[in-house]
């Protein structure tokens, strides 16, 4: 492949977004040291950056640092609507938008010159639109790949515009800190160090081999890959994701069975809600849990038919989370958990089967217990369609077909001192 022509790339990061949506709502916070998050930081503003605040810090510690510190507990349908509304305007300018989180996307616009102009351009209007139309700050990398999109917006940072020419992406990469580079976390960044590798000019200078043998064979080639530029992933539409999602930040909560089934219940609800009105369904289930530092694990399931069931992906996924604490039993709270259906499918007639006993009939669609969870399912949308979403709550949850607790949920709740629940 060969090396592209023109920086046509765009990385666009919402700055500081939780923070920055907090200060947008509230014009009493602007200008003022703001954190998301009471016993855990989970966003900081600029301004409380500047006196060493970090996401991920305990909120003692936080108050240490900033004694005028201003705690907000966030608003997160705000921050999920303020969001959509810059994803829109990016897909304003270009088809080719992959959005990867809340707060930021990849576009490409190599074919969009002759409609808004240049790269440079599109990413000077992008800015210009968000700031006046949703009132939020934002930086744009422009480069040739994505990798350097996304360093190039790290650099930019705060409200920046970077661009890095075809031709200039080693010299412009050779003198940033490899904690810019993907993947390298503090343990990796030490190790470097440890060998005097504080560039990424120098990481890419070191011979792969010796990379590898340092780091691990993957870790070691994929980060001399990024310090070189080797990057040959391409932008792809959001549209053509087969997946849908949700998460819930829940600041710093116990990892009990309850919590798990209330907030993975809300998540499954709001995600086969999505899926049910665009008559989709999915075989792959994702739960993903992140601790009180920040750190994340993920769990997977591919199932033998896709489903779209509420309760079923519900029960799944809690298992899922469940098994993922299990593994981490010194982790005993969490600050999020999301949850995805992916290897989505049109909705399609359901063979009802004959009910014979067979391991996870539950999760199987045309199961007699399937079929029950997808009339109610229908009950419900049709409420809502009608009345409204707040008409109808979230039911209890079932956790296994039998009423039973999964095993590394009656753990889990055991190692919070709590017995598990084997109620509906």
């Amino acid at each position: 492949m060969g090396e592209p022509d023109e920086a046509t790339i765009l990385h666009a990061d919402l700055d500081a977004f939780y923070a920055s949506v907090e200060q947008l709502l509230d014009p009493r916070l602007r200008g003022r040291p703001v954190v998301v998050g009471g016993g855990v930081v989970l966003a900081a503003s600029y301004e409380a950056r500047a006196r060493g605040v970090r996401g991920g810090m305990p909120g003692w510690r936080a108050r240490q640092l900033c004694p005028e510190l201003v705690s907000v507990g966030g608003h997160f349908r705000e921050y999920q609507r303020l969001g959509d509304e810059v994803m829109a305007i990016l897909r304003d300018v270009t088809p080719l938008v992959e959005r990867v989180s809340i707060d930021e996307a990849f576009l490409d616009v190599r074919g969009t010159r002759r409609l808004f102009g240049d790269p440079t351009q599109i990413a000077r209007s992008i800015r210009q639109r968000v700031r006046s139309d949703v009132g939020l700050p934002i930086s744009v990398g422009v480069a040739t790949t994505k990798h350097l999109a996304k360093v190039a917006s790290q650099v930019a940072k705060p409200d920046g515009l970077v661009v890095v020419p075809a031709g200039t992406e080693r010299r412009f990469l050779a003198p940033l800190p490899v904690g810019l580079l993907w993947g390298v976390g503090p343990v990796t960044r030490q190790r470097l160090a440890g060998r005097g590798i504080t560039t990424i000019g120098e990481l890419v200078e070191l011979d792969r081999g010796h990379l590898e043998r340092l780091l691990g064979s993957a870790i070691g080639r994929s980060l001399h890959e990024r310090a070189a530029n080797v990057d040959r992933r391409r932008v792809v539409d959001g549209s053509r994701n087969c997946s849908m999602g949700a998460q819930s930040a829940l600041g710093r909560r116990a990892a009990t069975p309850e919590q798990l089934r209330t907030t993975l219940g809300h998540l499954a609800d709001r995600v086969t809600g999505r899926m049910r009105r665009a008559s989709l369904t999915g075989r792959t289930i994702t739960t993903r849990v992140r601790f009180t530092d920040l750190r994340s694990v993920t769990r997977s399931v591919t199932l033998p038919e896709p489903i779209a069931e509420t309760l079923t992906v519900t029960s799944v996924a809690v298992e899922l989370a469940a098994a993922a604490l299990r593994d981490h039993p010194e982790e005993r709270e969490i600050s999020l958990l999301g949850l995805s259906v992916s290897g989505l499918v049109g909705a399609a007639p359901v063979q009802l089967e004959l009910e014979l006993g067979l391991p996870g009939a539950t999760r199987r669609p045309g199961s007699g217990v399937g079929v029950a969870r997808r009339s109610v399912d229908r009950a419900v949308d049709a409420v809502r369609d009608r009345f409204g979403r707040d008409a109808v709550g979230l039911a209890g949850v079932q956790l296994r077909g039998d009423g039973g607790v999964p095993d590394a949920f009656r753990e889990l709740a055991e190692r919070n001192g709590r017995p598990p629940s084997d109620g509906s």
